[in-house]
C-alpha cells in the first residue's frame, strides 16, 4: 500500500470538498486515513491461496466424521463496497463444511472470514472468496457460506433505506445439492 499517495490524495480530497487540511482538526487526517486503510484493507495484500496457507492449520479427523458438517455461525466482519467505498456493516457470516480427513482450527475459520472481508468487496464475491479459501484450507469441496449485512450505500445515502439487509449464499459440493446442509446455515 502506498501511504504517501493515500495521504496526498486525502489532502486533495479535503481541499476539493472545501475544507482546510491545515486546520487543527484535519492536520493529521491524511495520516490517520492512511493508517485506517492499511488496517481495514489488509486483505488486499493477499490472494485467496495465500490466505488459505496463512490460516490453514488443520487437525486429522476420523474417516467416519466425513459425513458430519462443521458449522460456525455469527462470525462478525465488516468490509467496504468497491462501488462507493462505503462501509458494509453489521455483517455476520455462517460457514459450514464437511471435513475430508482433516478439520480446520476453529479460530482459523473466523480469521479467514475476517481477512477476506478486508478488501474492497462485493458481498457476493466475499461469500465466494470465503468458500474458496475454506475449501482449499480444509481440503474439501463441500462448503456453504451465508452472509447477512447492511450496506451504507443503501442505508446512509441514495435510497436511505435504513432497515434494509442483504443476504447472500454460496454453496459448493454437497451443499449445492442437500437442503439439510443448507438449513444448517440458518
Amino acid at each position: 500500500m502506498d501511504r504517501e499517495k493515500i495521504e496526498f490524495h486525502v489532502r486533495g480530497l479535503l481541499e476539493a470538498i472545501g475544507e482546510d487540511p491545515d486546520r487543527e482538526g484535519l492536520v493529521e487526517t491524511p495520516r490517520r486515513v492512511a493508517d485506517m486503510f492499511e488496517e481495514v484493507l489488509e486483505g488486499t495484500a493477499y490472494t485467496n491461496h495465500e490466505i488459505a496457507e496463512m490460516f490453514g492449520k488443520t487437525f486429522t479427523c476420523e474417516e467416519n466424521q466425513t459425513e458430519e458438517a462443521v458449522i460456525m455461525k455469527d462470525i462478525t466482519v465488516f468490509s467496504y463496497c468497491e462501488h462507493h467505498m462505503a462501509l458494509m456493516y453489521n455483517m455476520t457470516v455462517n460457514v459450514g463444511y464437511i471435513p475430508r480427513g482433516k478439520v480446520l482450527g476453529l479460530s482459523k475459520i473466523a480469521r479467514i472470514c475476517d481477512m477476506a472481508a478486508k478488501r474492497l468487496q462485493l458481498q457476493e464475491r466475499l461469500g465466494r472468496d470465503i468458500a474458496e479459501i475454506i475449501s482449499e484450507a480444509a481440503g474439501t469441496p463441500d462448503v456453504g457460506v451465508k452472509i447477512t449485512g447492511c450496506h451504507s450505500c443503501m442505508t446512509a445515502r441514495g435510497i436511505r433505506n435504513a432497515s434494509s439487509k442483504t443476504e447472500t449464499r454460496t454453496y459448493t459440493g454437497e451443499f449445492k445439492n442437500r437442503q439439510d446442509l443448507k438449513n444448517l446455515l440458518d
